[in-house]
């Protein structure tokens, strides 16, 4: 979908330290990225930055945009383009309507949603959702896949989710959202708690018994590689922790969404100590005070990232039924199976190719 799409929409990677301003069509970046300094202390720079990067983006094109669309922290009012108040853009104090002031200045539609969102859905439209469906159609298969869930692993805990093609946002915005439910390790904390970069330093330093302050997770990872000093153990373990507390509230999200999973942000990097956990929380099973005992999942699950598991899924196939008291068959799906990767996109692309394909989606031609 939107792949030979001509239209143009100008976009933006919105982090505390930069401001990455682009544009896109047909899920191609056309112009050379614009890089500013945040500002994130003064709403005046602030907004003078958001401009003049737009601008300067909008100067490299020959033909006109049709909107512009990106992802920008929250809390906010995605659907009016209000940003409310922000830990790390101190600037957006109270609430500001960046989306209409962005369409005053530039006459064209202004979508803003949270990153989780927008990765999710660049991943449904141009990432691992037609990626699986493009290897199963290759092995023969007939059955498609069309419900997604994105799950970001960085600074938070980020998800979106994709139903049908269609970006579920939620009535208040909040569609999706995995990072304040309740950690599976410690309940009486939220999931973000154990699945982010804090968490990653926090695991290592208890299981360690080493200050992990001056580590970043790279710094953890290449200890879990043998490439740094360190205790490796305590390194694989910080990521397989996160990865298990990941898993359980995923598995919550999969038993609603049913669909495939995929994985990005900055500590996907780290991918192969974290999704074991991940598998392991998916493959649990829970009981009954009866004593009997059910997979926390409808759905066997495989890694799509293990070259066997991967091969098995794709031969998951449709076998026959006999209708009762006649000759004919009828196909039936007797294995129910999802999948879960890592994606195979910068997290940056993904989110950039969501709110491009966000605000096609939500405009009329």
């Amino acid at each position: 979908m939107y792949t030979t799409d001509n239209r143009i929409v100008m976009t933006l990677d919105a982090g505390g330290t930069n401001f990455v301003f682009s544009a896109i069509k047909g899920y191609k970046e056309i112009v050379e990225p614009v890089r500013l300094d945040a500002v994130v202390d003064n709403i005046d720079g602030c907004l003078q930055t958001i401009v003049e990067g737009f601008k300067l983006v909008k100067n490299q094109l020959t033909e006109t945009p049709v909107a512009i669309s990106f992802a920008f922290p929250g809390p906010a009012d995605y659907e009016r383009g209000v940003i409310g108040d922000l830990g790390n853009l101190p600037a957006f104090r109270g609430g500001i309507a960046l989306g209409p002031y962005l369409n005053l200045v530039f006459g064209i539609p202004v979508f803003i949603n949270n990153d989780g969102n927008l990765f999710a859905y660049g991943e449904a439209l141009a990432g691992f959702l037609p990626e699986v469906n493009d290897e199963l159609q290759k092995a023969g298969q007939s059955r498609q896949y069309s419900n997604l869930i994105g799950i970001t692993l960085g600074t938070g805990f980020g998800c979106g989710v994709v139903i049908d093609g269609v970006l579920l946002r939620g009535d208040n915005g909040c569609g999706g959202d995995l990072w304040c439910t309740r950690n599976a390790k410690y309940p009486k904390m939220i999931a973000e708690e154990s699945v982010s970069i804090r968490a990653v330093r926090r695991v290592y330093a208890e299981e360690s018994g080493q200050s992990a302050d001056a580590l970043t997770p790279y710094d953890i990872f290449l200890i879990a590689e043998g490439q740094k000093e360190g205790n490796a153990d305590a390194a694989k373990a910080s990521f397989r922790q996160l990865g298990q507390v990941a898993g359980e509230a995923i598995a919550n999200a999969l038993n609603i969404v049913d669909g495939l999973v995929v994985i990005g942000g900055g500590l996907a990097g780290a991918g192969k100590y974290i999704l074991p956990g991940v598998m392991d929380a998916l493959r649990g099973e829970a009981g009954t005070f009866g004593g009997n005992s059910f997979p926390v999942l409808q759905s066997k699950v495989y890694n799509w990232e293990d070259d066997a598991e991967r091969e098995s899924f794709l031969k998951v196939g449709l076998t026959t039924v006999k209708v009762p008291q006649s000759m004919t068959t009828v196909p039936y799906l007797k294995e129910r199976s999802v999948c879960v990767g890592l994606s195979k996109n910068s997290t940056s692309s993904s989110i950039m190719y969501g709110a491009y394909a966000y605000a096609l989606s939500q405009l009329l031609y």
